[in-house]
């Protein structure tokens, strides 16, 4: 990879450390993404779980996974160092998506003079949030930062940075494409316990190949103060073990939030309130006006990002639901199973990156180049149009009452145009925004605003929820019909708020200068 880069113009090539986390970072989003694609269907499917149950369960475990960065960021930025916290959250997740290959018994509904009762396999319950809680805390100490890692690759200034993370995103996108289309088809084909173990074994080939190439990294990610991380702090344990064990109790708070899931979001209003005031304090006391400048961007842009994943992670809930319970699936005559449709998504990101990556480039040459706040408005408002044309799509449903797949193949494109303006962007804007001391905790921010998003998202998705046997419907008209009200309610947030960031976007621009 050093001698192809050698090769490419002084400035166009990027580090070949970017190379090293994009095969990381696609492995773990490979085995996030294949996951996740089952998850919804084998709670309501295999354990019975209702539509309720299992909206609650499937938010309250994504607002963890994005939340959880937001401490292990701070211990990385403070102490592991970045090296160590990836390697960690590596390992946590090997174990996590391996358990999750533990299915149990099939749950059952049994009828009783009180009425149906669902019996179910309470071990295997366990071993259900255990996992969750392992690849939550493993996220945590992974995600923010190996992104923090690539913005260290570039100094400020560098026109390479938008393109950089653009090239970083193709990987995150590409295990995204391939874990649903393999690990959704093992896992509704052949059993759950199939799916679940290859997107253990995609995480284990991620985990090695960072070992193999951290090198590449040079010094940029190891701990700030090696030796303090040998210091002794409490119980005989030097600090450094002391940190894993802190792992371990953050796998077993999780554990316990799972099956807490109400107390989840009100953890994530008081995280999220103390995080702010942290910044906050920090820019007030520690930084010049401009840095505080910078910061208050970051806090806007953060709310912004609020709104547009809580429209886009209908994915996993209510737009899962929508495919497998009203969408005719059937392509030339072969029936398409739910899970990989959500490597649209993905499929259009690895297909569209390159031409956004360089569009950008372009752009600036030219002066034309959008700015960051003004890219956020334009992807909220693309993942509104994107439920736009779901609603419309509802109207033209067949005398099957199936709705077309082309409508939601249209609305995951469109929320992929949407997500390519605003996600490596953000990325991105989050390490040029933030002074260096808190880049990690700015970049868990960053991720907190996307748990609080997949909370929402859930409490969304609750709108639609409706009984079912097994997994399935009765009645398909009225299915359609709750759909229909959801994603015309989010259509109608995304306009509102785009008329929101377009008006601030030129304060918010002219406060980021500098920092580009």
């Amino acid at each position: 990879m050093a001698e192809a880069s050698q090769a490419i113009p002084r400035t166009l090539a990027h580090p070949s450390g970017l190379y090293v986390l994009f095969f990381t970072e696609m492995w773990e989003r490979f085995s996030y993404y294949g996951m996740r694609a089952l998850l919804f269907l084998y709670l309501t499917k295999h354990f019975l779980l209702t539509d309720d149950a299992a909206y609650g369960v499937f938010g309250a475990y994504t607002a963890l996974v994005w939340a959880s960065p937001v401490l292990g960021g701070l211990i990385a930025d403070r102490y592991l160092g970045y090296r160590k916290a990836v390697i960690l959250g590596a390992v946590l997740l090997v174990m996590g998506h391996t358990g999750m290959a533990w299915e149990g018994a099939q749950a059952v509904s049994e009828a009783t003079s009180s009425g149906p009762r669902v019996v179910r396999d309470d071990f295997a319950m366990q071993i259900l949030y255990v996992s969750l809680a392992l690849i939550a805390t493993g996220v945590g100490f992974l995600k923010a930062n190996i992104s923090t890692i690539v913005g260290t690759l570039y100094k400020t200034g560098d026109r390479r940075r938008d393109s950089g993370f653009t090239i970083f995103y193709m990987g995150i996108n590409t295990g995204a494409l391939l874990g649903p289309l393999l690990c959704g088809w093992l896992g509704e084909t052949y059993g759950w316990r199939y799916g679940f173990g290859l997107a253990g074994i995609g995480m284990a080939f991620g985990l090695v190949v960072f070992i193999l190439g951290k090198s590449r990294l040079g010094d940029r990610a190891g701990p700030p103060d090696p030796a303090l991380l040998k210091r002794p702090v409490a119980f005989g344990l030097r600090l450094e073990p002391a940190l894993y064990v802190l792992a371990v109790a953050m796998i077993l708070a999780s554990w316990q939030l799972l099956q807490m899931v109400e107390v989840v979001g009100w953890g994530l209003i008081g995280l999220g309130l103390a995080v702010a005031a942290g910044i906050v304090w920090y820019s007030l006391t520690r930084c010049t006006k401009e840095e505080r400048g910078r910061h208050f961007v970051a806090l806007t842009l953060m709310f912004f990002s609020v709104v547009f994943w809580s429209l886009f992670e209908q994915a996993g809930g209510s737009l899962t639901a929508f495919a497998d319970r009203v969408v005719d699936r059937s392509v030339f005559d072969v029936e398409v199973p739910t899970s990989q449709l959500q490597s649209l998504n993905p499929i259009f990101i690895v297909l569209l990156a390159p031409l956004f990556g360089n569009l950008w480039i372009v752009l600036d040459r030219r002066r034309w180049n959008p700015s960051t706040p003004t890219k956020f408005a334009l992807g909220v408002f693309q993942a509104g149009l994107g439920f736009l044309a779901l609603v419309y799509g509802a109207s033209q449903a067949g005398a099957d009452g199936k709705v077309a797949l082309i409508w939601l193949t249209l609305a995951y494109f469109l929320h992929t145009t949407g997500e390519l303006c605003l996600s490596p962007v953000g990325l991105s804007a989050m390490t040029k925004l933030s002074v260096p001391a808190i880049g990690g905790t700015m970049m868990g921010a960053w991720f907190l605003s996307s748990a609080a998003a997949s909370y929402i998202a859930a409490l969304f998705a609750q709108l639609t929820a409706m009984e079912t046997v097994g997994g399935e419907i009765a009645d398909i008209t009225a299915a359609t019909a709750l759909f229909t009200q959801l994603f015309e309610t989010l259509f109608w947030l995304a306009a509102a708020v785009t008329v929101i960031a377009l008006a601030l976007s030129p304060v918010l621009t002219r406060a980021m200068r500098g920092a580009d």
